[in-house]
């Protein structure tokens, strides 16, 4: 009989939990989600972006990760001042996170202060490091987001 290795078998169960779709940027493959849109409007600008980028310690932190990110993304569709989002991982980095798009700072503030986030936050704090960066688009439409994934 054939046993799996443990990575590729969070791989597999990685991919499942992140989405089907592939980004292939330079040499790392990225699994990121589909566009969850949220309920707030793209346009007119100026919009928000937001990008988180947590590194694990361990590979084998990042299923758990992955499942909480998608349990948060359920909510997306009802918070205030998101337009949408994408969650993202890279597998081979031990990284994972999210690309959002929000109307305004303070709407993005609201949602780093929900219960449910602060409380995935504590659970993994320990466990990796975090990265974020914000920044500011006139439009959506057009917009090179996914290239700040790799900056």
């Amino acid at each position: 009989m054939l046993i799996p290795r443990p990575a590729t078998v969070l791989i597999r169960r990685a991919t499942v939990l992140i989405g089907r779709a592939t980004v292939l940027i330079g040499r790392a493959a990225v699994l990121r989600s589909r566009w969850i849109a949220g309920p707030a409007p793209a346009g007119p600008g100026p919009l928000v972006v937001a990008l988180t980028d947590y590194r694990a310690h361990r590979l084998l932190d990042l299923p758990g990760i992955a499942r909480q990110g998608l349990a948060l993304s359920r909510l997306w569709p009802e918070l205030p001042g998101a337009v949408g989002m994408w969650l993202w991982s890279d597998l081979p980095g031990r990284r994972a996170g999210s690309l959002s798009v929000w109307r305004s700072e303070a709407d993005l503030r609201a949602f780093v202060r929900l219960p449910e986030h602060v409380r995935i936050m504590r659970a993994y704090r320990d466990r990796g490091t975090l990265r974020s960066r914000t920044w500011e688009i006139a439009t959506l439409e057009g917009a090179d987001l996914w290239s700040a994934v790799h900056e």
